[in-house]
């Protein structure tokens, strides 16, 4: 893969030199050290909120935590995330997945409700995000040339690819319930899809908020006003108040708690070193020496949002797809998603107007957003010349891509690894192996 030389973003501070971007948004990507006049980067930082709303909201509610909370504290720790890295890693980070099956069982949460054991999860996440920062603090000081020996592009490509193919069952269930959900997701599928091909220059870029809004317009005349389906209900917007703090909740550390939850920082580590070489293949910026600093920041905002009561974070597959699909790489349209979800965080009516999307909607955009996040797993192989003629080649990619789209998961003592984390070691332990053979 032949990466850019450019020397305002490779200027040796801590941030780039920034420059307003001045080319054809209809056929020019917009650089991670560029920026775009306000009204437009306003609107592309919506969609990224968009984009990561419904996972955000859905992995604290799978856990008993408060989803309002996880919204302000994925806000606040993506504005962390951008001043740590120095403006230099485009991501959004929001409520990992990645936890929810060890806080499931240290609580032996029920699946309704309130989480009443959320304070001793809290603890083991704590301590998670600290594991994950001092391995930040290591690579910061040896290089990624470690990681990069056991993460090439033939894993990390099958990394990025599983996260998509791993999501996908998940979604596709969520809107086959009915056959209204079906249609109305494969409706909002379309119309995004026509945004992308059919519109140009900003509008383009606006894909998904545009997509979603008239697919949203589309669901309340076919439900609200032509009675199919279940209809929207717009109560909940006006019994919230305009503005009102979260519950803040405090952690408490246990050593089986500890031990269950912290190992899941390995798998986070795996899963942001895929998203960050999926950047670096669609930036062609050289992200690779600032990967310590987003280690470092994933973890510090990871022990940061814990400490009040949220959930762990990582940088979100999702809006690497709407960058995919934009080519808007601009790190401050990252802060303006960070601070749009910090209002939505703080303010339960504005939280109640977004959660009225109806679920099949976001199923549909969701669709849209996996797809591509698989399609980047194979672009990094493309990217990276990948020889499929080699057996070991092919047997990494395709043990790796049947593991984690299958959702084989392996326990080791009482910690599930789940499909990614195992098809991730999977992919790490044939790399080493063959490796071995070929020395």
């Amino acid at each position: 893969m032949q990466l850019i030389d450019n020397p305002d973003f490779d200027n040796g501070r801590w941030f780039p030199t920034w420059r307003a971007y001045k080319g054809n948004l209809d056929v020019d990507a917009v650089g991670i050290n560029e920026y775009l006049p306000p009204s437009k980067s306003v609107l592309l930082g919506i969609q990224h909120t968009f984009a990561m709303f419904g996972a955000t909201v859905l992995a604290p509610l799978l856990m008993g935590f408060d989803a309002n909370l996880a919204i302000l504290m994925s806000g606040i720790c993506t504005v962390m995330f951008f001043i740590i890295t120095g403006g230099r890693m485009p991501s959004y980070l929001g409520s990992s997945f990645a936890f929810i099956g060890p806080v499931i069982a240290v609580t032996a949460y029920a699946g309704m409700g309130f989480n009443s054991g959320l304070d001793v999860a809290l603890g083991g996440i704590m301590v998670c995000g600290i594991i994950y920062s001092l391995v930040g603090l290591l690579v910061m000081k040896t290089g990624t040339g470690w990681i990069e020996q056991l993460m090439p592009p033939i894993v990390t490509g099958a990394i990025v690819m599983i996260i998509g193919l791993n999501l996908a069952p998940v979604t596709i269930q969520g809107v086959s319930s009915n056959q209204f959900d079906a249609w109305m997701a494969t409706l909002t599928v379309l119309l995004i899809s026509a945004v992308a091909v059919f519109t140009s220059g900003m509008l383009r870029r606006l894909l998904l908020l545009v997509g979603l809004i008239l697919s949203y317009i589309a669901y309340f005349v076919m439900t609200n006003i032509l009675g199919f389906g279940t209809p929207i209900d717009f109560s909940s917007i006006q019994s919230a108040a305009w503005f009102g703090l979260p519950t803040i909740y405090t952690p408490r550390f246990e050593l089986s708690a500890i031990i269950l939850i912290a190992p899941v920082a390995f798998i986070l580590i795996a899963e942001n070193l895929g998203h960050f070489k999926a950047v670096e293949g669609m930036t062609k910026a050289r992200v690779t020496p600032y990967m310590g600093r987003a280690f470092l920041a994933d973890g510090l905002a990871t022990t940061f949002s814990a400490g009040f009561g949220g959930t762990g974070v990582t940088t979100y597959a999702e809006n690497i797809g709407v960058m995919a699909v934009t080519k808007v790489y601009s790190t401050t349209i990252f802060v303006i998603a960070g601070l749009v979800a910090i209002l939505l965080g703080l303010s339960p009516k504005f939280g109640a107007v977004i959660q009225t999307i109806p679920p099949a909607l976001l199923g549909g955009a969701s669709i849209v957003v996996f797809g591509l996040i698989t399609i980047a797993g194979a672009k990094i192989w493309i990217d990276n010349h990948i020889d499929f003629s080699k057996n070991s080649n092919l047997i990494i990619a395709a043990v790796t891509v049947i593991m984690g789209a299958g959702n084989f998961g392996l326990k080791l003592g009482e910690f599930d690894l789940g499909g990614i984390g195992t098809a991730t070691l999977a992919a790490i332990v044939l790399n080493a192996l063959f490796n071995l053979k070929k020395s």
